[in-house]
């Protein structure tokens, strides 16, 4: 008897058992289950742009940098380097990279015995760093009359030479890159201009490097639809910063593109709108036409601040060409210098400001990213002196 009890309790225990655990299976299966799926019309598209290490479209060396790291997160952002620092540089890199125009000149003027063959001499020198003829003259007479005049009470040489140096690249033209609307509201529009291979796109993102560096907000426009990498070069130095880049699709109409970076720009709040453009070849009418219409219709919201010609300097006299067409289509404000530390010869500085009657307010120094700097005429004369 006792034996069966057993038996029939151990049944009852196993059969409340069961239903235990399907409940918690039925409990489970209504709360804690998979979540439900999503479906195609629920998702949210996600456009990724494949980028290109800013800097590096001409093939520099400044791939390793902070920030270019493998596997660095996009969310950190680069920071750039500040003015004062890179006005440290700008006599570092200036200096033994003009081709020896100052030691040459120095040398000149340091002998016992100015004759017509010294001057003459000196004269060949200035016209073959490409100072050009007319501030050549100009400055050959005015060294030969301070020499000959002040007899024994001159300064020195290099004092001599330096001052009329620095005369001579216009030490009192206003450099500051205009930056303040001339609408007085809205933000200011910076049309960047120039042939291809001058590094204009990549001036581009130096300027807007720059501009973080001050605390500005920017926009960037991307209306060079023409070239294929240009978009992504602009994009990619957008994001290392933090700056919006308005672009269209390859080969759309340069225009819209541009009146869309300035209405985003408006609407954003931004101090200013940074508007690259095709490098348009100078002796191409049509599309030098095209240019000044991408200036006109920005205009229809907001006054172009500023227009900067980015020129090569290592091209020489050959840049006065590109000058001249492009300053008669859209009125150029400033020069950016690009490549100024490589073969370059430092006279282009005065022949291109002659040129147009515009100053010379950017130059390049290198390929890094912040290898940018405004020109500073005392930095630059010191060191062709001593370079």
């Amino acid at each position: 008897m006792l034996l069966i009890v057993c038996i029939v309790l151990v049944a009852l225990v196993a059969i409340a058992a069961s239903a235990g655990l399907v409940a918690s299976r039925r409990r489970t299966g209504r709360q804690g289950g998979p979540p439900a799926r999503v479906t195609e019309a629920d998702a949210v598209p996600v456009e990724v742009e494949r980028a290109v290490e800013p800097g590096n479209e001409h093939g520099n060396e400044h791939g390793n940098e902070p920030g270019n790291q493998p596997g660095a997160p996009a969310s950190v952002l680069d920071r750039p380097e500040a003015a004062a620092s890179r006005l440290v540089r700008l006599r570092q890199r200036l200096a033994g990279s003009q081709g020896g125009l100052g030691r040459g000149l120095l040398a000149l003027l340091s002998r016992d015995r100015l004759d017509e063959d010294t001057w003459e001499a000196l004269e060949d020198t200035l016209l073959t760093a490409d100072v050009g003829v007319g501030p050549t003259t100009e400055l050959v007479e005015r060294l030969r009359t301070r020499l000959r005049v002040e007899g024994g009470t001159a300064p020195d040489p290099r004092a001599v030479l330096r001052a009329e140096l620095l005369t001579l690249v216009d030490a009192g033209m206003d450099r500051s890159l205009r930056l303040d609307p001339p609408s007085g509201s809205g933000p200011a529009v910076v049309l960047v201009v120039g042939v291809n291979g001058a590094g204009k796109t990549t001036s581009v993102g130096k300027i807007a490097r720059m501009l973080v560096a001050e605390d500005r907000s920017v926009v960037m426009g991307a209306a060079d639809t023409f070239r294929a990498a240009a978009t992504e070069q602009l994009t990619t130095w957008g994001e290392r910063v933090g700056v919006e880049v308005v672009s269209g699709p390859e080969g759309s109409d340069p225009a819209s593109v541009a009146f869309e970076s300035v209405r985003s720009g408006i609407a954003r709040g931004v101090d200013v709108v940074l508007v690259d453009t095709a490098g348009r070849l100078q002796n191409k009418s049509g599309l030098m036409d095209e240019l000044g219409k991408v200036k006109r219709v920005i205009e229809k919201q907001l006054p172009v601040s500023e227009v900067l010609l980015v020129l090569d300097a290592t091209t020489g006299q050959n840049g006065m060409v590109q000058a001249r067409v492009f300053s008669e289509v859209v009125d150029v404000t400033g020069i950016v210098l690009t490549k100024l530390d490589g073969s370059a010869k430092g006279g282009i500085v005065v022949a291109v400001q002659r040129e147009l009657g515009v100053p010379v307010k950017l130059v390049g120094l290198g390929e890094g990213p912040d290898d940018l700097a405004p020109f500073d005429p005392a930095e630059f004369v010191d060191a062709l002196l001593d370079g």
